[in-house]
């Protein structure tokens, strides 16, 4: 039996990338997002380059929390299962550092934090009573340190690796793998307009992270590996120090 997973965001960016790679690796992928056209462009170039039918979309907007469930159902039908959930939906408004705008920031983290936990629980429930499966949650580099210039993303992302930890020590005794992502910079639809993006990599190359760490059955992966000692040493400069490097 093939293998079932739905990917959340998954009509652009590293979310697509990744509809693409477990495509291609057997698996039968759902893909969420909330533009049709899109989603169909995606799954009819899936679908040309295998020989069966491998990639579904699925319109749905994360901050519609209440519908979450339904969508989730009609996932769990259409592929017959589940065994792989990967939430990759994310925004990151471009802000400068004069600007403090609640709307805005309130809407990254009902996308960013609110929308993956929403989706991840429904998903831990039934990996729970099925008593295996595997979560993936695509965090950043940016949430581990409150950095001046993205401080509503930074939390969002800071929430989601506490909330992914939190739900790998409740679920692990039930043979459920859950996986915090944390990419660097990746270039993206959604990062088309930073101007600094130091050792950036394709959305592909980050997919290929991420099916890496969901083969390995990783606790916490950084995407690319490199960013694993570079985060280390930032995480331990003293919080007086960081401030004034105005990163």
């Amino acid at each position: 039996m093939l293998k079932r997973a739905v990917v959340v965001g998954g009509s652009s960016g590293i979310g697509a990338a990744l509809v693409r790679r477990l495509a291609r690796e057997g698996y039968k992928v759902a893909a969420v997002a909330r533009r049709q056209e899109i989603l169909d462009d995606l799954c009819d170039e899936v679908n040309r380059d295998v020989e069966s039918r491998r990639a579904w979309g699925f319109v749905h907007d994360v901050t519609d929390t209440e519908g979450a469930q339904a969508c989730f159902d009609e996932i769990c039908t259409t592929l017959d299962g589940l065994d792989l959930i990967v939430y990759t939906a994310g925004i990151m408004p471009i802000i400068d550092e004069d600007t403090y705008d609640s709307t805005l920031d309130r809407r990254t983290i009902e996308v960013n934090l609110i929308g993956a936990i929403t989706w991840l629980n429904l998903a831990a429930e039934r990996f729970k009573l099925q008593e295996s499966g595997t979560i993936v949650g695509v965090g950043s580099v940016a949430g581990d340190r409150g950095r001046v210039g993205q401080p509503a993303y930074a939390a969002s992302k800071a929430g989601l690796h506490t909330y992914m930890e939190a739900l790998r020590n409740r679920l692990s005794k039930h043979g459920v793998t859950v996986i915090t992502i944390k990419p660097g910079p990746t270039r993206t639809p959604m990062t088309r307009e930073v101007d600094k993006m130091p050792l950036a990599i394709d959305a592909s190359d980050s997919a290929d992270g991420i099916f890496n760490a969901i083969a390995r059955r990783s606790t916490t992966t950084y995407v690319p590996f490199v960013w694993w000692p570079i985060m280390t040493v930032i995480q331990a400069i003293p919080s007086v120090i960081f401030r004034r490097m105005g990163i």
